[in-house]
């Protein structure tokens, strides 16, 4: 909005100019934008791109940025507007691929990285803004081409599915005042929204009843110390505040506001998530106006077509001659002329959009049909009166075709809402409020207050009450309960939490009352960061959707050139007599009659349902996934799931449970073994590894028989153990990768390991501890030797349990025709022995972890698909070679960046649940391919009126219009059938009957 006088720029006396209307840099979309450089030398940008309406624009605009020298991957998510650019900064700059589609006839803008730092150099910010009034792409562009033509204005992009723009601009040259003004001159409504900046704040504020009202708050905040600048919005009652946060933080400055109005005031800060969750409802209101409008205005064509007739006088008033016409023609062209160039306006705008671009959209083929049937019933009006020969009119036909296109439309945006439920339903997962614990130097609780949830700092201790949503990632510093994490992670049973666990904010606390220390807010929440993986993986495109891109390049074109055939055909044999004069309409012509089937050619076509099959598809199956605890990054990693042949998995942690513990010790050199053990433990004390962690508590529980206090493997435990008195000081210590460690004790050397350390020492391994080794790893253990001063002293016996799904599900895996393969840095004995536990029969052990990713491509060699499930630490060089990636037990780190789908539970039947969701949602994505196909193939020849001289059969355009229409929702409605996705049932896959 523009200011006026119910706006008061309210600025502190001590704000320099540096200030000035430095409120604007804000990224909504910051958390889903990526711009990094890729560990080969390469770059990633995304690129917002407008002016796409269907995929054969999309396809353009990836072909374009393909031929650039130096692109080296390109995909154009139609959806999402965006492209993903991967490319040599050495040979191509951003503004060069910004040019390469600007140069194919669309507009856009690089994306940049989130954080200031990423801006722009100093004195730019990002301002953004809401705009509404756009109801399709034209009106995108005609925005962000008046956005981008402002003197100072860096770059603009306008989102049309949320109603928010984004300007990037120098504040020194044009202000957001000014931005706000030329949206509205463009005939849009504009307003400041608000800023995600750590240094800027936008209030909700209540209380604010006059301009008296509006002075006290301005005086109150220019002697707010760190308050650099500020403006208060008395119609939207929205103050924006600049401040300096080593100066005072923003709980502290809503404190001081509050308190200082002795309550008067109330602040609630603006949530930029729930805005934008809230904005789907807009595009699907205004067609909804439309369809109602043209609907309206076509009832009363239908009553003077087939009721009036009906009714003698009525029909006596309509067949009145008014001037050349007669009065039914006159209401006839009037109510027509509102539908089509009034209702019907956006699809010229499209369609002049698309033209201008050197592409082609439905919006052309509506355009195209409509105005030939319009035009034909003018021409035929004004004909009549000149030479009194009437032909009929058509301008029923353009009136219910333009309805029935808008109906779709609207059902359209319906569905294609519901694809994008589960990122709504994520954002909601946040509390408004949380109940801040304030205490004193000494600890002691002073107060409990309720603040807005968006004002939580890391730090805070919070009160969790029963029944209530945890408002942020943190640590339990007092209570114990139960949290429902299923929203999160998927896990419908209820988990403990004790003090020092580990808690998500937007879960349910159920029991207990409890203390939380928050340690992650805003955008580093696991929720924050899980709603940016899905809408990452949302914007992917699926290798599958180039056979789409392909056919929607070439659809238009062919659909016009077939349009024309129909047409020539038609007229071309009714003049040489070919069919009977009787087919002919009543006082029509054969170039009507050709008419009629050449626009139902052109209006039947619908290149939509193939450019809507995938993406559809991967939007619902990427939110399934989420709700169900598996995050899948892209559509290209579910089309690779759905073909797997081979599933690794890796042995330790992931088969087993993680938790080794120390099953049997036995000396050999007739050393006491608790001598043995203390050597042993005194090696294995500055080593973080699972094992050494078992054989400390081992050798700690043999010595003072204490389970209670079991080490957590730090350097905190070890350094206690060495105060305490009981362990040997060690030197020189070293972990020894894949064999074990190695370090000195009174001056000789002591070795604890595999084998393979041994052997390389030259220690001679007896027959009688061969025997005892051999003998633990039949049985499934892992034995431990140790060499003190090059004599082998003994040999520890370490168990990890199995999970207790893992054999079922490796069964499963063979039901569905997947190979499941082990792989373990573990001995062959011990490989061998788990993986007959679980019923894997190919093996591959003693692997070093560099070695798991050779493995890996061997089984890539003829062309198989891999998927490697490990647990994204030490498996990662395995995880990124293979064609999936699964890392398992993610927990709170759902960035595993080597991983392409991130499987948040620590279960192995989530690896079923990842490949069966991902070969439903390709089932899915092929019936939508194959009924959009199949309706095309069948549809344009009906229309061309290929089955009128046999049965008679002939489609009228306003019935082909809808036959269009309803193919694209069709399509959606397909993919939303996704959204009844069920874990699939063990029970089911194993074909077990249970009674």
């Amino acid at each position: 909005m523009a200011p006026s006088t119910g706006d008061l720029q309210l600025t502190s006396a001590g704000a320099g100019d540096e200030y000035s209307d430095n409120l604007e840099e804000v990224r909504l979309l910051d958390s889903y934008d990526k711009n990094d450089v890729v560990e080969d030398g390469t770059k990633r940008i995304q690129v917002r791109i407008t002016g796409m309406t269907c995929a054969a624009c999309s396809n353009s605009v990836e072909a374009a940025l393909k031929s650039v020298n130096g692109v080296t991957d390109a995909s154009v998510a139609l959806l999402q507007n965006k492209a993903d650019v991967v490319f040599n900064p050495s040979l191509v700059k951003d503004e060069d691929i910004k040019n390469a589609i600007e140069d194919a006839g669309f507009e856009a803008e690089i994306l940049q990285e989130s954080g200031a730092a990423a801006h722009g150099g100093a004195g730019v910010v990002v301002g953004q803004f809401t705009i509404g009034g756009m109801t399709c792409a034209a009106c995108v562009n005609s925005v962000e081409g008046i956005l981008r033509g402002l003197n100072g204005v860096k770059r603009a992009v306008v989102a049309l599915a949320t109603s928010l723009g984004e300007v990037e601009y120098d504040p020194s040259v044009i202000s957001k005042d000014d931005i706000v003004a030329a949206i509205e001159d463009a005939g849009f409504e504009g307003s400041f929204v608000q800023s995600n900046g750590q240094d800027q704040i936008v209030l909700r504020v209540g209380g604010v009843y006059s301009l008296g009202d509006a002075r006290v708050l301005e005086a109150m905040l220019s002697g707010i110390k760190g308050v650099k600048q500020f403006r208060f919005d008395s119609v939207l009652n929205e103050l924006d505040v600049v401040f300096d946060p080593q100066v005072i933080s923003s709980r502290s400055l809503v404190d001081r506001i509050e308190l200082g109005s002795n309550g008067k005031f109330k602040l609630h800060v603006r949530n930029p998530y729930s805005r934008m969750a809230s904005k789907d409802g807009s595009e699907t209101s205004t067609m909804f106006r439309l369809f109602i409008s043209s609907l309206f205005l076509s009832i009363p064509l239908f009553f003077m077509g087939v009721i009036c007739p009906h009714i003698p006088l009525i029909y006596s008033l309509l067949l009145w001659r008014c001037g050349p016409f007669l009065m039914g023609d006159w209401l006839k062209w009037a109510l027509v002329s509102v539908i089509q160039f009034v209702v019907g306006k956006r699809f010229y705008k499209a369609a002049g959009r698309a033209l201008r671009n050197g592409s082609t959209n439905m919006d052309v083929l509506v355009a195209l049909g409509t105005t030939a049937s319009y035009i034909y019933s003018v021409c035929a009006l004004l004909y009549g009166a000149l030479t009194g020969f009437w032909s009929p009119t058509y301008f029923e036909t353009s009136a219910m075709l333009i309805t029935f296109v808008l109906l779709g439309k609207y059902l359209e945006c319906l569905a294609k809402g519901k694809t994008s439920d589960a990122i709504k339903k994520l954002v909601a997962l946040t509390p408004a409020t949380a109940l801040l614990v304030v205490k004193d130097k000494g600890g002691r609780t002073i107060e409990e207050r309720e603040i807005d949830s968006l004002l939580v700092q890391p730090g805070d201790t919070l009160k969790v009450l029963p029944g209530t949503k945890i408002p942020a990632d943190g640590i339990v510093t007092w209570g114990s309960s139960y949290v429902n994490e299923s929203m999160v992670t998927g896990e419908s049973i209820p988990v403990s939490k004790e003090v020092n666990a580990s808690v998500i904010g937007g879960t349910i606390n159920l029991h207990g009352v409890l203390h939380i220390q928050a340690t992650k807010v805003g955008s580093d929440t696991v929720l924050s960061q899980i709603i940016s993986l899905v809408e990452t993986a949302q914007m992917s495109k699926a290798p599958i959707q180039k056979f789409a891109d392909y056919v929607a390049s070439i659809f238009v074109p062919t659909v016009v050139i077939l349009a024309l055939l129909t047409l020539l055909c038609w007229y071309i044999a009714g003049a040489l007599g070919a069919y009977p004069e009787e087919w002919l309409p009543e006082n029509g012509n054969h170039f009507v009659f050709a008419l009629m089937f050449s626009i139902s050619v052109v209006v039947i076509a619908c290149p939509c349902a193939l450019g809507l099959a995938t993406p559809t598809a991967v939007m619902v199956a990427t939110g399934v996934g989420a709700n169900n605890g598996v995050l899948i990054k892209g559509g290209d990693s579910l089309e690779r799931a759905q073909m797997v042949k081979y599933v690794i998995f890796d042995k330790t942690g992931t088969l087993t449970q993680g938790k080794a513990t120390v099953t049997a010790a036995k000396a050999f050199t007739g050393m006491d073994l608790g001598e043995f053990l203390t050597l042993v433990a005194s090696a294995e004390a500055s080593s973080e590894h699972p094992l050494a962690k078992a054989i400390l508590q081992y050798a700690r529980h043999f010595h003072f028989f204490d389970e209670s206090s079991p080490t957590t493997g730090t350097k905190n435990d070890a350094e206690e153990d060495f105060k305490s008195g009981w362990l040997y000081d060690v030197s020189d210590f070293s972990a020894l990768p894949g064999r074990g460690v190695q370090c000195f004790i009174d001056g000789k050397r002591i070795l604890v390991g595999n084998r393979k350390l041994l052997e390389e020492n030259s220690i001679n391994i007896s027959k009688e501890v061969e025997n005892f080794v051999v003998e633990l790893e039949e049985s499934a253990k892992t034995g431990i030797l140790v060499a003190y001063d090059y004599v082998l002293i003994g040999v520890l016996g370490i168990a990890d349990p199995l999970k207790r799904e893992a054999s079922v599900v490796i069964e499963g895996l063979w039901k569905m025709g997947v190979i499941p393969v082990m792989v373990t840095g573990d001995n062959w004995r011990t490989a061998r022995a788990v993986a007959k536990e679980v019923g894997i029969q190919d093996v591959r052990a003693e692997v070093m972890p560099a070695g798991k990713a050779d493995v890996v491509r061997s089984f890539q060699k003829d062309g198989s698909i891999v998927a490697m499930v490990g647990d994204g630490i030490n498996d990662s060089p395995a995880l990124a070679a293979a064609d999936v990636g699964m890392a398992i037990g993610a927990g709170t780190d759902v960035a595993i960046e080597a991983a392409n789908y991130v499987l948040m539970r620590d279960n192995l039947e989530d690896v079923i649940t990842a490949i069966d969701l991902s070969k439903k949602t390709f089932f899915r994505i092929r019936l939508n391919y194959v009924f959009a196909m199949a309706y095309n193939v069948i549809a344009i020849p009906v229309a061309a009126g290929v089955l009128f001289p046999l049965l008679g059969i002939k489609l009228p355009p306003w019935v082909a219009g809808a036959c269009m229409a309803l193919s694209s929702v069709s399509v959606v409605c397909s993919s939303l059938l996704l959204r009844r996705y069920r874990k699939p049932r063990l029970t089911t896959i194993l074909e077990i009957v249970v009674n």
